[in-house]
């Protein structure tokens, strides 16, 4: 039986890892999980939060094209913090309050993967 998500990977093209690290570490607040070193070698990078509960994978694909519509849906705390730090570091911030009992915004990664970010409303 399915217990937990372990995580979600995203696709990115060849050589974009720094870029990745500066979004996923510097604008968003992740840090880095080593890879083991049979998958270290296929590039990419694995991100989480510091208590290991949400990890996104990023995986090279290519040709790649990133995630338009698929995405995952990020649970977050103090959202407007959020969003004012992804747009200071250049991200969009598209506002949505389609999804009652929440409040939520889409952006996308450096490499034009979709990012959803929601918080209940208490």
């Amino acid at each position: 039986m399915i217990a937990a998500l372990d995580h979600v990977q995203l696709a990115a093209p060849p050589a974009s890892e720094d870029l990745l690290r500066s979004f996923y570490i510097g604008a968003l607040g992740l840090r880095e999980i080593p890879k083991p070193p049979v998958l270290a070698a296929r590039g990419g990078c694995w991100f989480g939060t510091a208590d290991g509960g949400v990890q996104l994978h990023l995986g090279i694909e290519d040709p790649f094209r990133p995630a338009a519509k698929a995405h995952p849906g990020l649970r977050v705390r103090d959202i407007d913090a959020l969003a004012e730090r992804l747009a200071a570091h250049g991200a969009p911030v598209v506002w949505d309050d389609n999804l009652p009992g929440h409040r939520r915004f889409y952006s996308t990664d450096p490499v034009g993967n979709r990012l959803e970010f929601l918080e209940p409303l208490v």
